[in-house]
């Protein structure tokens, strides 16, 4: 078949870090080609190569047979090739339609801005993604799952030939999975090649024709979907077979470190008028406690809540080792022993202007430090040891956070928090974006924290992965807990069932 991309002898170094080797591959005309790897494999290097958002690097690109190097974005967006990127690139002051169309107004003859011709433009590419977005809406207002589809929609407006898809559902519900998929099929229908990188198994083998697997930053194989498993795509990203752990077990008898009763989240402008209502839960010590549901469930406000970062305090009780907390601020539930890791790792967990060292460390400075001034030795002394314990992958501790890959930017802000000493640790969705190998890991670390007696609860948008680590799920639906389930009678036709129930 006719290539259409051509990617001969590609490489690229950072500093001390060569993030891709000698790779050589070709993507055919029509086709949907997967990129697969571990994070740190230099899946989105490529892409970022692909797309003219990195200009210079060694080898050879081609585009239609012939030899090309992009300058910019726009370059690339000029012969065809447009991206959706894994970590958003919104404007969060700017409104739905002025993100899509970013440096490409719509405006009248004279000069004057058309937002009508754009909100309607706007409109019509979010109703291609089923979705009831306001064009309006600042960004700033949506989660991070109304966001990927506006960065989804962002994409489509280019009516690209070539599309390059960096974890396109990495924070998409289920119903909203669905609705790309028939996109993408409508996008397959007028010809549209499509670069796909994910990390979920499910994904690929249901859309990919051929797939291409990274490691290391080197070509490792190219194959035919339907000549392939997904044990066998894995061996080849990480090298070796991964072997599921058993997962250890715990007793109900363990003290109580974490109890809400009737706890309640107002939401004004809700249709409900609420986010959470009447809420009971318990954390036992050395528990992993998994929360399901739906977007749009309430798992993200429940943590938020319980971390003194909901916009709104909460009514109703919150005990931490049975005595009654409220929490104003997440430095007061810090303070108490909660540590939070957050959904939106790169707006709400990494400082991007600062350094590896500076990440791990900003919330033990205190440990580091004597009259109000910081320790060099011992501050890098303490992020080494974070950098060990969690294995990051790393050149340097002074190397910046943005030149990690997602699962080490993720070890990090663990990392982070572990310095605290928590009792209690709350996860939102902590493996989003996050590869098979570093997934392995970060459950391994999750069941060895829990077995040294730390509390932990957890959520995630993927089934599979709660059934895999949770002692106990919960569910929620519309705010409202609808189902619990210990470990043994936990299946995903029961949580899904609890978790569309709907609320009077």
């Amino acid at each position: 078949m006719e290539s259409i991309i051509s990617i001969r002898n590609v490489g690229k170094q950072f500093g001390a870090v060569r993030a891709l080797d000698n790779v050589s591959f070709d993507v055919t005309l029509g086709e949907l080609h997967a990129v697969m790897g571990e994070n740190g494999a230099g899946k989105s290097t490529l892409m970022k190569i692909l797309s003219g958002v990195i200009s210079d690097f060694d080898g050879e690109l081609l585009l239609r047979n012939r030899p090309v190097q992009f300058s910019s974005t726009r370059d690339a967006e000029n012969a065809g090739v447009s991206i959706i990127h894994q970590e958003l690139n919104l404007v969060e002051q700017l409104s739905v339609a002025a993100n899509i169309f970013l440096g490409r107004e719509s405006r009248s003859w004279l000069g004057i801005l058309n937002q009508r011709e754009m909100d309607d433009r706007a409109a019509a590419l979010l109703a291609e993604l089923d979705t009831n977005i306001s064009p309006r809406a600042p960004v700033s207002t949506l989660r991070v799952g109304d966001q990927q589809l506006v960065e989804i929609a962002k994409a489509l407006s280019l009516q690209s030939d070539i599309l390059i898809m960096d974890e396109p559902t990495s924070a998409l519900t289920e119903s909203e999975v669905a609705r790309l998929y028939r996109v993408i099929d409508k996008l397959r229908t007028r010809g549209v090649t499509i670069l796909y990188i994910s990390h979920k198994m499910n994904e690929v083998f249901q859309l990919a024709d051929r797939i291409t697997v990274l490691r290391d930053g080197k070509f490792v194989q190219t194959v035919n979907r339907a000549d392939t498993t997904p044990r066998a795509i894995a061996h080849l990203m990480v090298g070796r077979d991964l072997v599921p752990r058993k997962k250890h077990s715990t007793e109900r008898a363990a003290a109580v470190v974490l109890e809400t009763r009737h706890l309640s989240l107002a939401s004004p402008g809700h249709s409900r008028g609420w986010r959470l209502h009447d809420v009971n839960l318990k954390l036992h010590r050395g528990e992993i406690l998994g929360i399901a549901g739906l977007m749009g469930a309430g798992r993200t406000e429940l943590l938020e809540c319980l971390f003194g970062a909901s916009h709104l305090p909460p009514q109703g009780e919150i005990l931490l080792e049975g005595s009654p907390r409220r929490f104003g601020h997440p430095s007061q539930a810090m303070q108490a022993g909660i540590a939070m890791v957050t959904e939106d790792r790169k707006r709400l967990g990494l400082f991007t202007h600062m350094t590896v060292r500076e990440n791990i460390t900003v919330c033990a400075l205190s440990n580091v430090s004597s009259a109000g001034i910081i320790g060099p030795g011992r501050e890098t002394a303490a992020a080494m040891s974070q950098i060990k314990s969690m294995s990051v992958k790393t050149a340097s501790p002074e190397a910046m956070i943005t030149t990690l890959s997602g699962g080490n930017q993720q070890k990090c802000i663990i990392g982070r928090w572990m310095l605290t000493n928590p009792k209690v640790l709350l996860l939102d969705d902590p493996t989003r974006g996050v590869d098979i190998g570093a997934k392995a890991e970060l459950y391994l670390l999750m069941e060895q924290l829990a077995a040294d007696g730390m509390a932990i609860i957890v959520t995630s948008s993927e089934l599979p992965e709660l059934l895999t680590v949770s002692d106990r799920i919960l569910v929620l639906s519309e705010g409202v807990l609808t189902g619990e389930f210990s470990r043994s009678e936990a299946t995903e036709q029961g949580i899904m069932e609890a978790a569309t129930k709907a609320q009077a």
